[in-house]
């Protein structure tokens, strides 16, 4: 989604948290600093709910959960700063005990679905920060104008990046023992010409 700065002063963290109950618009929270976000087109929609479907059915009767774009991811970059909060399209997240107060601080795997407005964020400053938590095991950047998907996995000697495309390609998590074929995450996306 694209996001927008806000034309406020910074608010503490527990002022954000307050403005997110009750406001109808959705925004980021970079420590201190809040961010508005915008709507997506119509082929992010798409793929973001067959991700969320794809991620749902496959992990149906297991302790780990999918989430969608509604919920927060909470990250500390160091013990004196103000957290992060983003609203990442997807996240599976596997501790029972991170739970009941409308965000995640220990997710397993993330997924955001790139357009040309926030390539930026996702690819450099969300890629960074996401990477301070210690839980993730995967970090997935979804192309919207063609069949690609980024994959980045935690492996014994560090993180991986695979490039996934084509929709005859599969994405795989293997910490989660998931599949994603790349046509199901795609389906019913139609790509310019």
């Amino acid at each position: 989604m694209n996001m927008e700065a806000l034309r406020q002063p910074d608010m503490t963290e527990e002022e954000f948290l307050a403005r997110e109950e009750t406001s109808e618009l959705k925004c980021e929270f970079l420590g201190g600093a809040v961010y508005a976000m915008s709507g997506a087109s119509d082929p992010h929609n798409q793929i973001a709910m067959n991700l969320y479907g794809m991620l749902y059915n496959r992990l149906r009767g297991r302790q780990c959960q999918p989430f969608g774009p509604d919920m927060k991811v909470r990250i500390v970059p160091t013990e004196n700063n103000p957290p992060y909060y983003y609203y990442p399209d997807a996240m599976i997240a596997c501790d029972p005990t991170d739970a009941g107060h409308g965000w995640r601080e220990r997710p397993a795997a993330l997924f955001e679905i790139l357009s040309e407005s926030t390539r930026r964020v996702d690819e450099r400053e969300k890629h960074a920060i996401y990477h301070l938590l210690k839980s993730l095991e995967a970090y997935g950047r979804i192309e919207q104008k063609r069949p690609e998907v980024a994959f980045e996995y935690l492996t014994r000697e560090g993180w991986q990046i695979e490039r996934i495309t084509g929709l005859d390609s599969v994405v795989c998590l293997p910490s989660l023992a998931i599949e994603l074929p790349v046509a199901e995450l795609y389906e019913r996306v139609v790509f310019p010409t």
